[in-house]
């Protein structure tokens, strides 16, 4: 019987802790996806729910096998927490703004903080993990540059690393 308390011990404090990683701006966040992902409001995400954030998404003829694979992920059924701790768990590897601001300013020794769109596409499709064309895509129209083709990067990297858009000064 003390191997079974043990165990559910460590388990809540996997789950308590998970809500000591994020912001509580940051977990409302989350719960608010969460419930727009949980389409058929029973508290878990399942194959269906993610067909259907998919298809509200636009992204009518998502395989099965793509569905599976995400749910894999998860260590069981997908409810808040176990949703909070896989994003957790992404997000753990993510390098900090820092890092990031200083890995984009090596490209900028004026300091501008933009850098041209060609540029950024020649670095990221033929060097180290390279992205592909659609990857490039996608960042572009998430992070469209001006008019001029230049990306604002210190935006981006406050993106990927805050979740939200940067005050403009």
């Amino acid at each position: 019987m003390a191997p079974k308390k043990a165990k559910k011990k460590s388990a809540d404090g996997a789950n308590s802790n998970v809500f000591s990683i994020f912001e509580q701006s940051q977990i409302q966040e989350f719960k608010e996806a969460f419930t727009i992902m949980d389409q058929n409001r029973d508290g878990f995400i399942d194959k269906n729910d993610l067909r259907d954030t998919f298809a509200a998404l636009g992204r009518l003829n998502v395989k099965q096998e793509e569905i599976d694979e995400m749910l894999k992920e998860a260590s069981g059924p997908v409810n808040f927490t176990v949703f909070l701790t896989m994003f957790g768990e992404k997000l753990k590897g993510a390098d900090p703004e820092e890092t990031i601001l200083n890995a984009f300013k090596v490209f900028d020794p004026e300091g501008k903080g933009v850098l041209r769109k060609d540029f950024v596409t020649e670095m990221l499709t033929t060097q180290a993990d390279r992205f592909t064309p659609e990857e490039m895509e996608q960042m572009f129209a998430a992070f469209p540059p001006d008019v001029a083709g230049n990306l604002d990067y210190k935006n981006l990297v406050h993106v990927i690393t805050h979740g939200e858009e940067k005050d403009q000064e």
